[in-house]
């Protein structure tokens, strides 16, 4: 089975803030729904714009780098027979989440 990457920018959630409750609640629904299924991994939502550039020569600087148009708000790793079903459970996930969300295939690793 292969593994998917369902995720959203952190700017996409454009409801009202005092509604969050009712989209975590509903979010929450869903990743249960996927842990009943036997298809949910890991996933998580993220602190908003806290990022951290490590460079390839080590250096360290606040990010996230300015060229950087999207930041990504939460993710959800699923794993799934078909592309068909990740896009189903991505679906479920923006209905709950009241907004868009990407979903990218992740690459196989045999060891993992």
């Amino acid at each position: 089975m292969a593994r998917y990457l369902i995720s959203f920018d952190d700017g996409w959630m454009t409801f009202p803030r005092e509604e969050l409750p009712d989209v975590a609640k509903a979010a929450l629904e869903v990743v249960h729904q996927a842990q009943r299924a036997g298809v949910w991994v890991y996933g998580a939502g993220l602190e908003s714009q806290r990022a951290t550039i490590v460079g390839t020569d080590g250096v360290v600087t606040d990010g996230p780098v300015p060229e950087t148009k999207a930041v990504i708000g939460g993710f959800s790793i699923i794993e799934v027979p078909s592309r068909a079903e990740a896009l189903d459970w991505a679906a479920r996930f923006a209905r709950a989440c009241r907004c868009a969300q990407e979903v990218r295939e992740i690459m196989y690793d045999p060891a993992s």
